[in-house]
Formats: C-alpha cells, structure tokens, sequence
C-alpha cells in the first residue's frame, strides 16, 4: 500500500497507537452497550441506568470515529483488529457495573495519556493538541461523574435503593 502524500511528521509509533486507542474506544463501546442491555431486560428494568450506559456506548464509538478520521487526516492507514467481547453478560447490581464502568474510563485515560506521551516524544504538537482538546479533560470528567454515581448508587442501596436510584441520579 503507497504512504499517504499528506503524511507529514506522523510517526509509524504514533499510527500504531491511535489504532490500538480506537480498538479500545470500540471495546469500551461494547462493554458499555452490554451494560446497557442487561438493565434494559424486563427482568431487571432500570430504564435510566440503561440509557445512561448505553449513551456511553454510543459516546465511545464517536470517539473511536474522531480517532479514524484524525488517523486518516494526517496519512494514517486504520488497522481493524478484533474487538473483544463484553467482560460479562450478567451485570448483577447497578453498583457493580457502575464500578466496572469507573475501571473502564481509567484504563481509557491510561491509555489516552500514553498516546499523548507517544506524541510528545515524536514532538507532533499537532496530536498533542488534538488528543488534550478532545479527550482528555472529557475523560477527566466522565471519571468524576463515573465516581460520583458509584457512591450515590452505594449509599442508596439494593433492592428499593437500586430503583429509587435509577428514578432520581443525576446521569446527565
């Protein structure tokens, strides 16, 4: 396959990580819409605990496409690799998705700021400034919010706590 001819100070290392970055976002998305699903069975019937996982889900794929065509706006060629599958289809409680949700973010994050340092070694100020702007204080944040509902899910408790929670958290 010919180089890209608007390939410009975009190192292979830098390539080969963003591809890895978007198979993660694409994992996460998974993990996420199995998350969704499991709240949406009429059997456990959290409606706004489903939604809000599965917007997340929805979230992570858009990133993933922002990767794609950054990937390809600097000569970039994408690398499509398996995505793996869900951790789990039964997700139990709220609080223990919840929990697997806040590990997930951080092992994103983790991820971002080794593209990050990945850029910053190649000295591509542009990739460091495209992955700061657009990833990591929204990572910052979904952290944040991830831990905040965990320990709101945690003082409400299972059983009524889990529904009353479902009815009244803040998941916006």
């Amino acid at each position: 396959m010919p180089e890209s001819q608007v390939r410009q100070n975009f190192s292979a290392e830098a390539e080969a990580i963003l591809n890895k970055q978007i198979n993660m976002e694409l994992t996460a998305s998974y993990e996420y819409m199995s998350m969704g699903y499991y709240f949406n069975r009429d059997d456990v019937a959290l409606p706004r605990v489903s939604k809000f996982f599965l917007d997340n889900s929805a979230e992570e794929r858009e990133h993933a496409q922002k990767l794609l065509e950054y990937l390809q706006k600097r000569g970039g060629r994408p690398v499509y690799e398996a995505v793996k599958a869900p951790s789990k289809a039964e997700w139990g409680s709220t609080e223990e998705a919840l929990a697997a949700a806040l590990q997930l973010e951080k092992d994103v994050n983790a991820h971002l700021l080794k593209v990050w340092g990945v850029a910053d070694e190649k000295k591509d100020g542009q990739m460091t400034d495209f992955i700061e702007s657009e990833f990591l204080e929204e990572q910052v944040e979904a952290i944040k919010k991830l831990g905040d509902l965990l320990t709101q899910c945690k003082l409400a408790g299972k059983g009524l706590g889990e529904f009353q929670f479902d009815k009244q958290a803040d998941f916006e």
